[in-house]
């Protein structure tokens, strides 16, 4: 990237018409446009450098292209004054932040539990203590009235940093070690350490710029890591360590060289085999490795192939895959642990047109099945015998539902997950042979929350080709449809991630003040099956808009709102389809939050180095492909923003986002301020500290939610 230091900053302060004083950067190129929720403050206006952009013929010019240099303190004084200004325009609005986050933060039970898990004898378990924002990882031996003994207080640890995650916790085979990553950057480069759980000792091996997880050998002292590029992130290296030996003599044991795929080591259920697995978005590669033999050789399991997915595990003597061989919907096959290749696989569960299989969970007496039809989950029981195949009722119209963590199986209990838009989270043991279910916890909600208050709905949009796209929606009972109320519409539709209908305390902040909210599940996720992702991604990316638009018009159709009442929001690959909704129809949103968002897909599928790129091809196209960079170009948001009135935005993004990078919203911003014709407010904000995921802590993050949900808030002309 091109180097900046000699551009120079001009700081100015401008005294607003409130009386408050805001700083702004003024790259001085024309002039912006006041906006009408600025009272009279003049935004950061980015200084206009252009820089032509030439592939297959065709020249873009980018104007703030130099905003890509992370390290340019010019770049980090334009998103101090962004943020200066979003918060100066926002001033009028901090009595209700606060109320807001208050309220918020009044709903959560401070100290809490999660609900103990058993694993080789003891029992492990998180819990929060009152004001602190980091978990607390514990366990009990034996049973639940025994000692509490502390893994890591992360709260101690996090101490002195303005940023800290704890990621991929596992225990050693014998329960004497535990292994971790650190990231106290928000890059996820973690740091790998080891802890004694005997003598509370940090063992002195540490190894850098790594996954943060790592796959124990049964000698309890050889560990399997991956380690990342250290520029673009990729998963590639997957190293063998032994306690006590230094890590920079770790030897390599697999190297993932397709840079289209990125690789990493974990342990069977059954802790007999070590798997490391390459994967892409449309293939995948297993090896297998005896734990007992952790220097031996990792043997293929079945050689990557175009369009073959795969994914295993082990249980007594066969191994277990799930597979979409032939199967667009996936089936489960069966194959002997010496006889891996596909040609040896033995179908257990048949592929079914209109049935999803997403995952599967393996016990002693029976086979969980976790599927999905017409967009919900099911669980499906069977029995080894084949005796009293059974699925799970959940009794709600649209929910969220998932198997969850079941480590062990000599029992006849499976663990899951369930919370609705009107229920909040809660994890069940149900027995497979009797059929008994058990609510072990349901997220506690303070303050007066009632779900009898709220009514939940499934409703279907037509889309312009005919498809019918599900909607799931919320409200508080007593709404009058009559086109009035402002409603929120979430949309993500990528990577055929499926977003299901689950609670948030939070969001009840907003149906309290007469919001509904809707989450369009549109195409590009796998509500409705495979074919709903591959519907939505590469050359047919547009259906995704398109049903988000659709789904917008049905709500206004329908009376639930209309477009001065009509809110929207996404983040990330949802953060893209804000930015190309808004330039699709823009009259038809009063406000938009766009979270960490993708939105200069060209110039960021043309840079290899760039964190994630070369592993995304197979879901967004290679622009070095002509075909792919004109149909990129014709939705890519920076690219098509054009001189015309768009709604209200509030941009928020990381400086040290490691998925979608700082500088896309912050170019899109810029060149929005420029173009745009309406006096709408436009505002970016730049977690300077956090990355994708913004800021570290429980309750540091709701800071920013306050600030959104003041944002539509305030656009809604609610004060209160």
């Amino acid at each position: 990237m091109k180097n900046a230091k000699n551009r120079s900053l001009k700081l100015f302060m401008l005294l607003a018409v409130t009386g408050l004083v805001a700083s702004t950067l003024v790259f001085q190129a024309g002039c912006a446009r006041p906006e009408t929720a600025s009272a009279g403050l003049q935004p950061p206006v980015a200084e206009i450098i252009p820089q032509n952009l030439t592939v297959h013929g065709h020249t873009r010019v980018d104007n703030y292209y130099w905003l890509n240099e992370r390290d340019n303190p010019n770049v980090v004084e334009y998103l101090q004054a962004e943020n200066e200004y979003t918060k100066a325009v926002m001033k009028p609005t901090e009595a209700l932040q606060e109320k807001l986050y208050d309220e918020i933060v009044g709903r959560i039970k401070q100290t809490d539990q999660s609900v103990p898990f058993r694993s080789s004898g003891y029992y492990y378990y998180t819990r929060f203590e009152e004001g602190k924002d980091y978990p607390v990882y514990c366990r009990k031996k034996g049973s639940l009235e025994a000692d509490e003994e502390i893994l890591l207080n992360v709260n101690e640890m996090a101490a002195g940093h303005d940023y800290y995650s704890v990621g991929g916790l596992a225990v050693s085979p014998d329960n004497t070690l535990i292994s971790f990553g650190v990231d106290t950057v928000s890059r996820r480069k973690y740091t790998l350490h080891f802890k004694d759980l005997r003598t509370g000792e940090i063992l002195p091996d540490a190894i850098p710029v790594t996954t943060g997880s790592a796959a124990w050998a049964a000698d309890n002292r050889t560990v399997f890591y991956t380690k990342i590029d250290d520029t673009t992130l990729r998963a590639h290296k997957v190293c063998r360590h032994v306690l006590g030996t230094p890590p920079a003599s770790d030897p390599l044991v697999y190297e993932e060289a397709d840079e289209t795929f990125s690789a990493y080591a974990y342990t069977s259920k059954s802790k007999k085999y070590v798997f490391i697995a390459s994967g892409s978005t449309l293939s995948t590669e297993y090896r297998f490795l005896d734990a007992a033999k952790p220097a031996g050789a990792f043997k293929v399991f079945q050689p990557r192939e175009r369009d073959l997915e795969y994914q295993i595990d082990h249980f007594q003597d066969k191994f277990y895959i799930l597979t979409n061989l032939g199967a667009k919907n996936f089936r489960l096959m069966t194959a002997g642990l010496d006889k891996t290749a596909k040609e040896d696989w033995v179908e257990m569960i048949p592929h079914r047109e209109d049935v999803l299989l997403e995952g599967f969970e393996l016990f002693q007496g029976s086979l969980a099945l976790q599927e999905r039809a017409k967009g919900l989950t099911r669980i499906r029981i069977m029995p080894w015998d084949t005796s009293a195949e059974h699925y799970l009722d959940f009794g709600e119209e649209t929910y969220s539902a998932r198997i969850a963590a079941n480590p062990e199986f000599e029992t006849e209990w499976l663990r899951y997950a369930y919370s609705s838009l009107t229920t909040p989270s809660s994890t069940f043991d149900y027995n497979m042979v009797t059929k008994e279910k058990k609510l072990l916890k349901q997220e506690e909600v303070l303050g007066g929350f009632n779900a009898d208050d709220y009514q939940a709905e499934r409703h279907y949009a037509t889309a312009r080709d005919g498809v019918e796209v599900p909607i799931s929606l919320v409200y508080r009972k007593g709404l009058v449809k009559n086109g009035k109320s402002p409603l929120l519409l979430y949309g993500y539709g990528s990577y055929g991630a499926t977003t299901d209908a689950g609670f948030s305390s939070a969001r009840l902040s907003l149906l309290d003040r007469g919001f509904v909210y809707a989450i369009a599940h549109i195409r590009g996720g796998q509500e409705m099956g495979r074919w709903w992702y591959e519907d939505g991604k590469l050359l047919k990316k547009k259906n995704t808009f398109t049903d988000f638009i659709d789904c917008a018009d049905f709500l206004v159709a329908q009376k639930f709102t209309n477009p001065g009442r009509l809110f929207a929001s996404g983040g990330s690959a949802g953060g893209l389809l804000m930015g190309a909704v808004v330039n699709m129809r823009p009259e038809l949103f009063k406000g938009v939050v766009a979270g960490v968002p993708f939105v200069d897909v060209i110039t960021t599928m043309l840079d290899h180095s760039i964190p994630l790129t070369t592993s995304e091809f197979d879901e967004w196209g290679n622009p070095e492909d002509k075909d792919y960079y004109d149909y990129m170009l014709s939705y890519s948001p920076y690219d098509n923003v054009e001189a015309k009135d768009y709604p209200a935005l509030l941009v928020t993004t990381g400086l040290h986002d490691s998925q979608v990078q700082y500088f896309e919203p912050a170019k899109w911003v810029a060149k929005l301020r420029v173009m745009k014709t309406d006096k709408n407010p436009l505002l970016l904000w730049t977690n300077m500290e956090g990355g994708h995921g913004g800021v570290s802590g429980r309750f540091r993050r709701l800071k920013q939610t306050a600030m959104e949900y003041a944002f539509m808030l305030d656009l809604a002309r609610i004060k209160e």
